[in-house]
């Protein structure tokens, strides 16, 4: 027993912590109930009365020297971390804890993704292009002729100095793009941001996003556009949402229709977000003109196809409640915040 007295004091003599934890290791390792020192006074029982009187100096030495040990190096650390806190290298871990406030989507992106999502499980690619056009991408090909009166539905910004390149109005010239580049079947949706020169104010801005899909093929008749269109309407405002078309004009479309949704807050019955008619206005579509299919240089008597387009802005609007279009742009972080557990 005295051999190993003299073991662990040279043990408890020479050891050196670099960190609290290893010094509270040491502890354990020595003075616990169940450390080596306990377990020394545990044999020492058993020891007869000549050896007690010997051995139990001993051991009350070493354990006097592995409480003085540890409690020396406790008071050395924790003067080295007062004097690191005071000098600012050392963190106060008794501060209240600085959580960073995690980022989130913007609910435009949010939506985009929703509606991409949609069109991609059923066969739709994305489809992208410039965002500054020429008028026979913007314009001409899509049935806008020079002194069409169309070409008055939509303010334009036209770059200064060159009347035929503009800020696209739609993302329909992506379409013209697709079709002039590549040969049916085509199935394409195309995201992106336009630009149209109107006043801003709460429901209109200069900028907005567009989603426009196009599906061109043999036999691709009006059911078949009605069809899609319930599909996504089903998918993203739920499976109760119906739709309903109403005849409209499109220079681009024939027959041309606006597609209503039954009011997903609502549930049809009327509501301020509907007007109390139960129904809500979300894209227009129609039959791609046969005009537009020949200057893209696709036979109209051998195919057909139909075309849609919606503001994500106002989809966005409809799904959060959001009654300034604003909001969108002003990056305003309370209004952002409130996003960040959307998908």
């Amino acid at each position: 027993m005295r051999e190993k007295i003299e073991e662990l004091l040279i043990e408890v003599e020479g050891f050196h912590a670099e960190n609290p934890a290893a010094v509270e290791d040491f502890r354990i390792k020595m003075l616990s109930k169940k450390g080596l020192i306990s377990e020394l006074f545990n044999d020492f029982r058993t020891l007869s009365p000549e050896d007690k009187k010997v051995v139990g100096q001993q051991l009350n030495a070493l354990k006097t020297k592995a409480l003085e040990k540890v409690n020396t190096l406790k008071e050395q650390m924790e003067e080295t971390i007062n004097q690191q806190k005071a000098s600012g290298k050392y963190p106060d871990l008794s501060l209240p804890a600085d959580f960073a406030l995690s980022g989130s989507r913007h609910p435009i992106s949010i939506v985009r993704n929703q509606i991409n999502s949609i069109f991609e499980k059923i066969g739709f690619v994305i489809s992208e292009g410039p965002e500054i056009e020429d008028d026979s991408h913007n314009f001409s090909a899509l049935n806008f002729a020079e002194e069409h009166p169309a070409r008055d539905m939509q303010d334009t910004f036209f770059v200064e100095k060159n009347p035929d390149i503009a800020l696209r109005t739609h993302t329909s010239s992506v379409q013209v793009r697709v079709m002039k580049n590549q040969q049916p079947p085509i199935r394409t949706i195309s995201p992106g941001r336009v630009f149209r020169n109107e006043a801003i104010s709460a429901r209109a801005h200069c900028i907005f996003h567009q989603v426009e899909g196009l599906y061109i093929d043999k036999g691709v008749s009006f059911a078949d556009l009605r069809h899609v269109l319930d599909h996504f309407a089903r998918e993203f405002f739920g499976a109760d949402a119906r739709i309903r078309l109403r005849p409209s004009y499109f220079p681009f479309t024939e027959p041309s229709a606006e597609v209503d949704v039954s009011c997903p807050f609502c549930k049809g019955k009327g509501c301020n977000i509907c007007k109390g008619s139960g129904w809500v206005e979300i894209m227009g579509c129609g039959m791609v003109d046969p005009n537009v299919l020949e200057n893209c240089n696709i036979d109209s008597k051998v195919y057909s196809g139909y075309a849609f387009g919606m503001g994500i802005e106002r989809i966005t609007m409809l799904k959060y409640l959001v009654n300034d279009l604003r909001l969108y742009f002003e990056n305003d972080v309370r209004f952002l915040r409130q996003f960040s557990s959307a998908h």
